[in-house]
């Protein structure tokens, strides 16, 4: 998968990153755990980084629990193995947790007043 900005932008890249997955558990999504699972955003740069930071504190105020993703710089990209490639297409009929919820609203405007 290759990040297009023409396409979507950051910020509403790090809107869906809210919405697909439970940000507040450390280590697991849905009955999956381990490090591997760790909700996390990787950034390239100091302006990814710091509107990644400013989307977590925005987005805090959807959840009950403290958010635990991590913010961290991008270390080396390996790609996954072949049998990880189009998993879904591979493995008809295994689920995923990554579907958008809709806790996070799309525009800030949508947010609720403080």
């Amino acid at each position: 998968m290759t990040y297009d900005p023409e396409k979507v932008t950051y910020d509403e890249l790090l809107n869906a990153f809210w919405n697909m997955h439970d940000p507040t558990t450390l280590n697991r999504q849905g009955p999956d755990h381990g490090h591997q699972y760790r909700s996390v955003i990787f950034f390239h740069n100091p302006e990814q980084e710091q509107a990644a930071r400013k989307s977590k504190e925005q987005a805090q105020r959807f959840f009950d629990r403290p958010i635990v993703t991590e913010i961290v710089p991008a270390p080396h990209f390996w790609p996954a193995e072949d049998y990880h490639q189009r998993y879904f297409e591979k493995h008809p009929g295994h689920y995923s947790c990554h579907f958008i919820r809709g806790w996070v609203p799309r525009q800030p405007a949508e947010a609720p007043a403080q």
